[in-house]
Protein backbone atom coordinates (compact mmCIF):
# COMPACT_ATOMS: atom_id res chain seq x y z
CA UNK A 1 0.00 0.00 0.00
CA UNK A 2 2.90 2.42 0.76
CA UNK A 3 4.81 1.48 -2.76
CA UNK A 4 1.30 2.33 -4.33
CA UNK A 5 0.77 5.52 -2.93
CA UNK A 6 4.67 6.52 -3.47
CA UNK A 7 3.96 5.18 -6.90
CA UNK A 8 1.06 7.37 -7.61
CA UNK A 9 2.21 10.79 -6.03
CA UNK A 10 5.28 10.13 -8.17
CA UNK A 11 3.19 10.15 -10.90
CA UNK A 12 1.71 13.21 -10.03
CA UNK A 13 4.16 15.11 -9.76
CA UNK A 14 5.63 13.91 -13.37
CA UNK A 15 1.92 14.36 -15.02
CA UNK A 16 1.59 18.46 -13.01
CA UNK A 17 0.51 20.98 -15.14
CA UNK A 18 3.39 23.00 -16.20
CA UNK A 19 1.81 26.39 -15.03
CA UNK A 20 2.75 24.55 -11.79
CA UNK A 21 6.00 25.39 -12.08
CA UNK A 22 5.84 28.96 -12.92
CA UNK A 23 7.94 31.50 -10.74
CA UNK A 24 4.88 33.95 -8.95
CA UNK A 25 5.41 36.99 -6.72
CA UNK A 26 5.51 37.29 -2.77
CA UNK A 27 2.67 39.28 -1.06
CA UNK A 28 5.67 42.00 -0.98
CA UNK A 29 6.63 42.01 -4.25
CA UNK A 30 2.46 42.13 -5.43
CA UNK A 31 2.47 44.98 -3.38
CA UNK A 32 4.97 46.76 -5.07
CA UNK A 33 3.42 45.75 -8.67
CA UNK A 34 0.02 47.66 -7.63
CA UNK A 35 2.27 51.18 -6.48
CA UNK A 36 3.23 51.72 -10.03
CA UNK A 37 4.40 54.74 -9.50
CA UNK A 38 6.88 55.98 -6.60
CA UNK A 39 8.96 58.85 -6.15
CA UNK A 40 13.02 59.07 -5.77
CA UNK A 41 14.96 61.99 -3.97
CA UNK A 42 18.25 63.07 -4.66
CA UNK A 43 19.85 65.47 -2.42
CA UNK A 44 23.54 65.22 -1.16
CA UNK A 45 26.23 67.83 -0.67
CA UNK A 46 26.97 67.94 -4.57
CA UNK A 47 23.42 69.95 -4.80
CA UNK A 48 25.81 72.94 -3.40
CA UNK A 49 28.87 72.15 -5.99
CA UNK A 50 26.83 71.43 -9.12
CA UNK A 51 27.87 68.26 -9.74
CA UNK A 52 26.28 64.65 -9.69
CA UNK A 53 29.03 63.45 -7.36
CA UNK A 54 30.20 64.81 -3.58
CA UNK A 55 33.86 65.82 -4.04
CA UNK A 56 33.78 66.77 -0.21
CA UNK A 57 34.60 70.21 -1.05
CA UNK A 58 31.73 71.71 0.44
CA UNK A 59 32.14 72.56 4.25
CA UNK A 60 29.35 71.13 6.43
CA UNK A 61 28.88 74.98 7.83
CA UNK A 62 27.46 75.54 4.75
CA UNK A 63 25.09 73.08 4.47
CA UNK A 64 21.84 74.79 5.59
CA UNK A 65 18.61 74.03 3.64
CA UNK A 66 16.36 76.54 5.53
CA UNK A 67 13.02 76.43 3.75
CA UNK A 68 13.52 72.08 3.45
CA UNK A 69 9.60 71.22 4.26
CA UNK A 70 9.00 67.17 3.80
CA UNK A 71 5.74 67.79 3.45
CA UNK A 72 6.21 69.91 0.40
CA UNK A 73 8.20 66.22 -0.76
CA UNK A 74 5.05 64.57 0.29
CA UNK A 75 2.76 66.60 -2.06
CA UNK A 76 4.38 66.72 -5.22
CA UNK A 77 4.28 62.61 -4.55
CA UNK A 78 0.87 63.01 -4.26
CA UNK A 79 0.08 65.08 -6.83
CA UNK A 80 1.78 63.13 -9.70
CA UNK A 81 0.07 60.13 -8.09
CA UNK A 82 3.39 58.44 -6.41
CA UNK A 83 2.49 55.44 -4.00
CA UNK A 84 6.19 56.14 -2.55
CA UNK A 85 9.17 57.16 -1.99
CA UNK A 86 12.46 56.26 -1.92
CA UNK A 87 14.98 59.10 -0.51
CA UNK A 88 18.53 59.24 -1.16
CA UNK A 89 19.33 59.05 2.99
CA UNK A 90 23.42 58.61 2.08
CA UNK A 91 25.07 58.96 -1.84
CA UNK A 92 27.87 58.05 -2.80
CA UNK A 93 29.84 60.82 -1.07
CA UNK A 94 29.08 59.61 2.29
CA UNK A 95 27.02 62.70 3.81
CA UNK A 96 24.18 61.06 5.79
CA UNK A 97 20.95 62.86 6.32
CA UNK A 98 20.16 61.53 9.41
CA UNK A 99 21.92 62.14 12.41
CA UNK A 100 23.91 58.70 12.43
CA UNK A 101 26.29 57.31 15.60
CA UNK A 102 28.79 55.94 12.52
CA UNK A 103 30.49 59.26 11.04
CA UNK A 104 30.95 63.18 11.61
CA UNK A 105 29.95 63.73 8.05
CA UNK A 106 26.01 64.35 8.24
CA UNK A 107 23.05 66.28 9.08
CA UNK A 108 24.07 66.40 12.90
CA UNK A 109 27.26 68.15 11.96
CA UNK A 110 25.33 71.37 9.87
CA UNK A 111 23.81 74.43 10.91
CA UNK A 112 20.53 72.90 9.93
CA UNK A 113 18.19 73.25 12.81
CA UNK A 114 21.08 73.72 14.76
CA UNK A 115 22.62 70.50 14.23
CA UNK A 116 19.26 68.79 15.10
CA UNK A 117 17.62 67.93 12.36
CA UNK A 118 17.09 64.40 10.86
CA UNK A 119 15.38 64.57 7.46
CA UNK A 120 14.47 60.47 7.73
CA UNK A 121 12.17 61.30 10.57
CA UNK A 122 10.67 64.42 9.09
CA UNK A 123 9.68 62.22 5.83
CA UNK A 124 8.61 59.39 7.83
CA UNK A 125 6.12 61.72 9.79
CA UNK A 126 4.92 63.35 6.14
CA UNK A 127 4.78 60.43 3.97
CA UNK A 128 2.55 58.74 6.79
CA UNK A 129 0.21 61.53 7.28
CA UNK A 130 -0.22 61.33 2.85
CA UNK A 131 -0.29 57.88 3.44
CA UNK A 132 2.35 57.00 1.39
CA UNK A 133 5.07 54.38 1.40
CA UNK A 134 8.70 55.15 2.71
CA UNK A 135 11.65 54.01 1.28
CA UNK A 136 15.81 54.78 1.27
CA UNK A 137 18.70 54.74 -0.65
CA UNK A 138 21.44 53.53 1.20
CA UNK A 139 24.87 54.19 -0.74
CA UNK A 140 27.17 50.83 -0.42
CA UNK A 141 29.80 53.49 -2.30
CA UNK A 142 30.71 56.06 0.17
CA UNK A 143 33.87 58.23 -0.84
CA UNK A 144 34.34 59.84 2.49
CA UNK A 145 35.34 56.07 4.19
CA UNK A 146 37.15 55.22 1.07
CA UNK A 147 35.15 52.65 0.00
CA UNK A 148 34.08 51.84 -3.93
CA UNK A 149 31.11 50.60 -5.97
CA UNK A 150 29.25 47.99 -3.91
CA UNK A 151 31.40 48.92 -0.90
CA UNK A 152 34.35 47.32 -1.71
CA UNK A 153 37.57 48.94 -0.12
CA UNK A 154 41.12 48.39 -0.81
CA UNK A 155 42.31 46.27 1.91
CA UNK A 156 41.12 43.82 4.17
CA UNK A 157 41.40 45.94 7.54
CA UNK A 158 40.10 48.68 5.56
CA UNK A 159 36.93 46.48 4.22
CA UNK A 160 36.68 45.13 7.85
CA UNK A 161 36.15 48.77 9.27
CA UNK A 162 34.01 49.81 6.36
CA UNK A 163 31.60 46.83 6.38
CA UNK A 164 31.20 47.91 9.99
CA UNK A 165 30.31 51.59 9.57
CA UNK A 166 27.93 50.23 6.53
CA UNK A 167 25.72 47.81 8.81
CA UNK A 168 25.63 50.33 11.46
CA UNK A 169 23.98 52.56 9.02
CA UNK A 170 21.43 50.16 7.30
CA UNK A 171 20.69 49.04 11.03
CA UNK A 172 19.42 52.89 12.10
CA UNK A 173 17.42 53.52 9.38
CA UNK A 174 15.36 50.01 9.43
CA UNK A 175 15.01 49.88 12.94
CA UNK A 176 14.23 53.98 13.89
CA UNK A 177 11.94 55.65 11.06
CA UNK A 178 9.07 52.65 11.06
CA UNK A 179 8.22 50.11 7.93
CA UNK A 180 10.47 50.48 5.40
CA UNK A 181 9.05 49.79 1.96
CA UNK A 182 12.21 49.34 -0.02
CA UNK A 183 15.63 49.62 0.25
CA UNK A 184 18.09 50.53 -2.61
CA UNK A 185 22.01 49.02 -2.61
CA UNK A 186 23.15 51.04 -6.02
CA UNK A 187 25.41 49.08 -7.43
CA UNK A 188 24.71 46.05 -5.35
CA UNK A 189 26.78 44.76 -2.50
CA UNK A 190 29.76 42.71 -2.16
CA UNK A 191 28.80 41.84 1.35
CA UNK A 192 26.10 40.41 3.28
CA UNK A 193 23.43 42.21 4.85
CA UNK A 194 20.75 39.79 5.11
CA UNK A 195 20.79 39.15 8.63
CA UNK A 196 19.91 42.70 9.47
CA UNK A 197 17.33 43.14 6.47
CA UNK A 198 15.58 39.86 8.47
CA UNK A 199 15.69 41.38 11.58
CA UNK A 200 14.24 44.45 10.60
CA UNK A 201 12.22 44.93 7.07
CA UNK A 202 11.48 41.20 6.26
CA UNK A 203 8.56 42.20 3.65
CA UNK A 204 10.68 45.04 2.35
CA UNK A 205 11.39 45.63 -1.87
CA UNK A 206 14.94 44.95 -2.15
CA UNK A 207 17.03 46.69 -5.02
CA UNK A 208 20.28 45.11 -5.80
CA UNK A 209 22.38 43.14 -3.56
CA UNK A 210 22.55 39.50 -2.69
CA UNK A 211 19.03 39.79 -1.31
CA UNK A 212 17.15 41.71 -4.32
CA UNK A 213 13.92 40.75 -5.24
CA UNK A 214 13.86 43.48 -7.79
CA UNK A 215 15.83 44.57 -10.96
CA UNK A 216 17.13 47.15 -12.61
CA UNK A 217 15.99 47.89 -15.94
CA UNK A 218 18.97 48.39 -17.45
CA UNK A 219 18.93 52.33 -17.79
CA UNK A 220 17.93 55.48 -16.41
CA UNK A 221 14.89 56.76 -19.26
CA UNK A 222 11.75 55.09 -17.47
CA UNK A 223 12.00 52.48 -20.63
CA UNK A 224 11.51 48.90 -20.31
CA UNK A 225 12.13 46.70 -22.59
CA UNK A 226 9.58 45.02 -24.87
CA UNK A 227 8.22 42.18 -24.12
CA UNK A 228 9.40 42.68 -19.87
CA UNK A 229 9.55 38.97 -18.76
CA UNK A 230 9.78 39.07 -14.80
CA UNK A 231 11.16 35.72 -14.53
CA UNK A 232 14.65 35.30 -14.28
CA UNK A 233 16.99 32.50 -13.68
CA UNK A 234 18.85 32.69 -9.98
CA UNK A 235 22.88 33.00 -9.83
CA UNK A 236 24.23 33.80 -6.98
CA UNK A 237 27.23 35.34 -8.02
CA UNK A 238 25.08 38.27 -10.60
CA UNK A 239 21.86 38.09 -8.91
CA UNK A 240 22.27 41.36 -7.30
CA UNK A 241 23.08 42.86 -10.69
CA UNK A 242 20.61 41.45 -12.95
CA UNK A 243 18.77 44.08 -15.60
CA UNK A 244 15.88 43.48 -17.41
CA UNK A 245 18.12 42.23 -20.44
CA UNK A 246 18.35 38.93 -18.25
CA UNK A 247 14.52 38.57 -17.97
CA UNK A 248 13.25 34.94 -19.20
CA UNK A 249 9.66 33.82 -20.02
CA UNK A 250 9.44 31.45 -16.98
CA UNK A 251 12.76 31.11 -15.01
CA UNK A 252 12.91 29.83 -11.50
CA UNK A 253 12.52 33.34 -9.45
CA UNK A 254 9.86 36.58 -9.90
CA UNK A 255 12.26 39.24 -10.38
CA UNK A 256 10.54 42.81 -11.84
CA UNK A 257 11.53 45.47 -13.17
CA UNK A 258 11.87 49.30 -11.93
CA UNK A 259 12.38 52.49 -14.09
CA UNK A 260 14.58 54.42 -12.28
CA UNK A 261 13.80 58.07 -14.37
CA UNK A 262 14.81 61.45 -13.87
CA UNK A 263 12.80 64.79 -14.41
CA UNK A 264 15.53 66.84 -14.76
CA UNK A 265 18.67 65.86 -16.81
CA UNK A 266 20.68 65.02 -14.06
CA UNK A 267 19.76 63.29 -11.02
CA UNK A 268 20.58 66.25 -8.69
CA UNK A 269 19.39 69.69 -8.72
CA UNK A 270 22.22 72.31 -10.30
CA UNK A 271 21.82 76.18 -11.23
CA UNK A 272 22.35 74.67 -15.16
CA UNK A 273 19.59 72.40 -15.41
CA UNK A 274 16.26 74.08 -14.96
CA UNK A 275 15.63 74.08 -18.87
CA UNK A 276 15.94 70.39 -18.79
CA UNK A 277 12.60 69.57 -17.10
CA UNK A 278 10.56 67.33 -18.92
CA UNK A 279 7.39 67.84 -20.84
CA UNK A 280 4.36 66.17 -19.92
CA UNK A 281 4.59 64.35 -22.96
CA UNK A 282 7.80 63.21 -22.71
CA UNK A 283 6.31 62.17 -18.85
CA UNK A 284 3.64 60.42 -20.18
CA UNK A 285 5.38 58.38 -23.19
CA UNK A 286 7.96 57.49 -20.43
CA UNK A 287 5.07 56.03 -18.44
CA UNK A 288 3.42 53.85 -21.45
CA UNK A 289 7.05 52.76 -21.40
CA UNK A 290 7.45 51.57 -17.93
CA UNK A 291 4.29 51.12 -16.38
CA UNK A 292 2.24 50.36 -19.63
CA UNK A 293 5.03 47.08 -20.07
CA UNK A 294 4.56 46.06 -16.43
CA UNK A 295 7.37 47.99 -14.88
CA UNK A 296 7.00 50.18 -11.97
CA UNK A 297 8.53 53.61 -12.38
CA UNK A 298 10.30 55.22 -10.08
CA UNK A 299 10.49 59.30 -11.01
CA UNK A 300 13.14 61.40 -9.77
CA UNK A 301 12.83 64.68 -7.71
CA UNK A 302 15.44 67.20 -7.19
CA UNK A 303 15.34 69.62 -4.18
CA UNK A 304 17.43 72.90 -4.63
CA UNK A 305 19.72 74.04 -2.02
CA UNK A 306 17.08 75.86 0.37
CA UNK A 307 15.36 72.05 0.84
CA UNK A 308 12.49 72.85 -1.59
CA UNK A 309 11.35 70.85 -5.00
CA UNK A 310 11.69 74.17 -7.41
CA UNK A 311 7.79 75.44 -8.41
CA UNK A 312 8.24 74.61 -12.07
CA UNK A 313 9.01 71.11 -11.03
CA UNK A 314 6.43 70.49 -8.90
CA UNK A 315 3.60 72.08 -11.36
CA UNK A 316 5.57 69.24 -13.75
CA UNK A 317 4.37 66.75 -11.17
CA UNK A 318 0.87 67.95 -11.04
CA UNK A 319 0.73 68.05 -14.76
CA UNK A 320 1.60 64.67 -14.65
CA UNK A 321 -0.46 63.14 -12.60
CA UNK A 322 -3.41 64.49 -14.17
CA UNK A 323 -2.49 63.65 -17.51
CA UNK A 324 -2.36 59.94 -16.40
CA UNK A 325 -5.35 60.23 -13.97
CA UNK A 326 -7.53 61.75 -17.15
CA UNK A 327 -5.96 59.18 -19.74
CA UNK A 328 -6.51 56.06 -17.38
CA UNK A 329 -8.53 56.65 -14.42
CA UNK A 330 -11.95 56.00 -15.98
CA UNK A 331 -12.67 53.60 -18.50
CA UNK A 332 -15.55 53.02 -21.17
CA UNK A 333 -15.66 49.45 -19.91
CA UNK A 334 -13.58 47.57 -17.86
CA UNK A 335 -13.70 43.46 -16.96
CA UNK A 336 -12.11 40.54 -16.26
CA UNK A 337 -11.99 36.88 -17.28
CA UNK A 338 -10.25 33.48 -17.50
CA UNK A 339 -10.01 31.70 -20.91
CA UNK A 340 -8.68 32.83 -24.38
CA UNK A 341 -11.48 34.97 -25.44
CA UNK A 342 -12.29 37.46 -22.70
CA UNK A 343 -14.23 40.35 -24.02
CA UNK A 344 -15.54 44.21 -23.24
CA UNK A 345 -18.26 45.19 -24.65
CA UNK A 346 -20.09 48.46 -24.67
CA UNK A 347 -23.50 49.92 -23.93
CA UNK A 348 -23.08 52.14 -27.43
CA UNK A 349 -20.30 52.95 -30.03
CA UNK A 350 -17.32 54.76 -28.41
CA UNK A 351 -14.33 55.94 -29.71
CA UNK A 352 -10.99 53.96 -28.31
CA UNK A 353 -7.49 55.14 -28.02
CA UNK A 354 -6.45 53.04 -25.13
CA UNK A 355 -6.48 49.31 -24.47
CA UNK A 356 -4.95 48.38 -20.92
CA UNK A 357 -4.31 44.37 -20.14
CA UNK A 358 -3.90 42.64 -16.47
CA UNK A 359 -2.68 39.35 -16.23
CA UNK A 360 -3.94 37.76 -12.61
CA UNK A 361 0.22 37.49 -11.96
CA UNK A 362 -0.57 35.48 -8.49
CA UNK A 363 -0.28 32.69 -11.03
CA UNK A 364 2.70 33.41 -12.85
CA UNK A 365 3.18 35.00 -16.41
CA UNK A 366 0.75 32.33 -18.34
CA UNK A 367 -0.06 34.36 -21.15
CA UNK A 368 2.76 33.81 -23.70
CA UNK A 369 0.96 35.31 -26.99
CA UNK A 370 -2.05 37.82 -27.53
CA UNK A 371 -4.02 40.00 -30.02
CA UNK A 372 -6.29 42.84 -29.25
CA UNK A 373 -9.13 43.25 -31.32
CA UNK A 374 -11.70 45.59 -31.83
CA UNK A 375 -15.60 44.87 -32.49
CA UNK A 376 -17.31 47.15 -35.69
CA UNK A 377 -20.11 46.49 -37.13
CA UNK A 378 -20.37 42.72 -36.39
CA UNK A 379 -16.71 42.30 -37.50
CA UNK A 380 -13.36 41.68 -34.98
CA UNK A 381 -10.67 43.61 -36.24
CA UNK A 382 -7.02 43.26 -34.76
CA UNK A 383 -5.49 46.39 -33.41
CA UNK A 384 -2.41 45.38 -31.58
CA UNK A 385 0.02 42.08 -30.44
CA UNK A 386 2.05 40.97 -27.67
CA UNK A 387 3.74 38.43 -26.11
CA UNK A 388 3.82 39.44 -22.43
CA UNK A 389 1.22 41.39 -20.49
CA UNK A 390 2.79 40.69 -16.34
CA UNK A 391 1.23 43.06 -14.14
CA UNK A 392 -0.10 45.56 -16.63
CA UNK A 393 0.30 46.29 -20.53
CA UNK A 394 -1.09 49.40 -21.79
CA UNK A 395 -1.83 49.58 -26.00
CA UNK A 396 -2.21 52.82 -27.48
CA UNK A 397 -3.76 52.06 -30.35
CA UNK A 398 -5.62 54.08 -33.62
CA UNK A 399 -8.78 55.99 -32.36
CA UNK A 400 -11.34 53.51 -33.70
CA UNK A 401 -15.10 53.97 -32.85
CA UNK A 402 -16.42 50.47 -31.72
CA UNK A 403 -18.81 48.49 -29.97
CA UNK A 404 -16.00 46.54 -27.80
CA UNK A 405 -12.79 45.08 -27.23
CA UNK A 406 -11.29 41.78 -26.90
CA UNK A 407 -8.29 39.94 -26.00
CA UNK A 408 -7.40 36.86 -27.84
CA UNK A 409 -4.85 34.34 -26.11
CA UNK A 410 -2.90 32.27 -29.00
CA UNK A 411 -0.28 30.93 -26.46
CA UNK A 412 -0.41 30.18 -22.74
CA UNK A 413 0.84 28.00 -20.16
CA UNK A 414 -2.02 26.82 -18.44
CA UNK A 415 -5.74 28.52 -18.77
CA UNK A 416 -4.94 32.15 -18.85
CA UNK A 417 -6.45 34.41 -16.20
CA UNK A 418 -7.12 38.19 -17.09
CA UNK A 419 -7.41 40.40 -13.88
CA UNK A 420 -8.85 43.39 -15.97
CA UNK A 421 -9.38 44.13 -19.37
CA UNK A 422 -10.33 47.61 -20.29
CA UNK A 423 -10.45 50.06 -23.01
CA UNK A 424 -9.95 54.01 -22.34
CA UNK A 425 -11.84 57.09 -24.57
CA UNK A 426 -9.14 58.36 -27.22
CA UNK A 427 -8.37 61.85 -26.08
Amino acid sequence: MIALTLCASLLACLHAAPEDALPRPTPAQLAWHDTEVGMFIHFAPNTWQDREYDNLSTPLNQINPVSLDTDQWAQVADDMGAAYVVFVAKHAGGFCWWPTSTTDYSVAHTPWKQGKGDVMADLARSYAAKGLKLGVYLSPQDIKHGAAVGGRCATPDAQAAYQAVFRAQLTELLSNYGTMFEVWFDGSLVFDVSDILRAHAPDAIVFQGPQANIRWVGNEDGVAPDPCWNGAKFDAKAWGTLTADDAIPGGDRWLPSECDARIRANWFWNTRNETTLKSVPDLVRMYEHSVGRGAVLLLNHTPDTTGRIPRADHERAREFGQAIASRFGAAITDTSGRGTVVEAMFSSPRTVGDVTIMEDITLGERVRAYRIETLSDGTWTPCATGTAIGHKRIHPITPVRCEGVRIVVTQSIGDPVIRRLAAHAAR
